[in-house]
C-alpha cells in the first residue's frame, strides 16, 4: 500500500467525510504528518506548515511545496483557497489540526497563518501498523467524536419538522420547496379547503416521506414506487 494509501485509510479512521479523503486532503495530512515517502509513519511529527510556504520567509513550511517536493505533484498557487476551505478547514473541525497554535491571534489573511497536527492526532498516527492503533485511535474519537458523525448531526438539527393533526410527525430535509409544502399543509390547507386530508407528500431526501395508500386506494387512485406525485390534499 503506497503512503497515500494509507493516508486515506487514516483520514478515514479518524472519521473525515468522503471529501476530506480524496488526493489533495491525503498530500496534506502527509505533509502535515512531515511523512515522505520512504518515511514510516512512526516518524510523523508536529510541524507548523503554511498553505503554500515563502521561500523569503521560511518561518513556517509550505503545506504545497512540501508536495511538490516529495510527491511531486504541483498545485497552482492560486488553489491555496481549495485547500483553506475545502481540506484544512475540516480537518481542524475534525480535532486533525489546529489553526494558528503558535500565534492564536493572528488576522486571518496574515502570511503567517499556519496549521499543526493536535498531539491526539500525532498519537494515532505515530500508532498506524502496531498494536497500539486501536486504542489511540479510540482515544481519539473519544475526545472530538468524528466529523462524519458531526455533519450528521448538523443535518438532523437542521431537518423541518412538521406534526400532522393525526400525530405523525414529518421531518423534511431544509430548502425553500419544502418549506413550501410545509406552509401548504400547515396554513392554505386549513384555511382554504377545510375537511382536508393529506394523502401524500414526498421530499428530495425521501419521496414517499408520506403515503395514505388507503387514502388514495378509496379515490381509485394506484401507487407504485415508480409513481410520481406532488403534494396531495383531498
Amino acid at each position: 500500500m503506497s503512503k497515500l494509501d494509507e493516508a486515506r485509510k487514516i483520514l478515514e479512521a479518524l472519521g473525515l467525510p468522503k471529501k476530506q479523503q480524496n488526493e489533495r486532503s491525503a498530500l496534506t495530512f502527509l505533509a502535515l504528518c512531515n511523512v515522505k515517502k520512504t518515511d514510516k509513519w512512526s516518524q510523523a511529527k508536529q510541524v507548523s506548515m503554511s498553505v503554500v510556504g515563502n521561500r523569503k520567509n521560511p518561518k513556517y513550511p509550505g503545506v504545497m511545496r512540501f508536495i511538490a517536493g516529495h510527491y511531486a505533484k504541483r498545485y497552482a498557487e492560486n488553489s491555496r483557497e481549495t485547500f483553506r476551505r475545502q481540506t484544512l478547514h475540516q480537518f481542524v473541525q475534525a480535532g486533525v489540526v489546529d489553526h494558528n497554535p503558535e500565534e492564536p491571534n493572528l488576522p486571518t489573511n496574515s502570511k503567517d497563518n499556519h496549521y499543526r497536527l493536535t498531539g491526539e492526532a500525532l498519537r494515532v498516527v505515530q500508532a498506524f501498523g502496531t498494536n497500539k492503533w486501536n486504542v489511540e485511535l479510540e482515544n481519539f474519537k473519544k475526545k472530538f467524536g468524528t466529523l462524519r458523525q458531526k455533519y450528521a448531526g448538523e443535518r438532523k438539527v437542521k431537518m423541518l419538522s412538521l406534526k400532522l393533526t393525526n400525530g405523525t410527525g414529518l421531518d423534511f430535509s431544509p430548502g425553500k420547496h419544502n418549506e413550501l409544502q410545509i406552509a401548504i399543509i400547515k396554513q392554505f390547507a386549513p384555511r382554504f379547503a377545510r375537511g382536508n386530508a393529506l394523502l401524500y407528500v414526498g421530499d428530495t431526501a425521501n419521496k414517499d416521506l408520506f403515503i395514505d395508500k388507503e387514502g388514495l386506494k378509496s379515490l381509485g387512485v394506484s401507487f407504485d414506487q415508480d409513481s410520481k406525485f406532488g403534494s396531495g390534499l383531498f
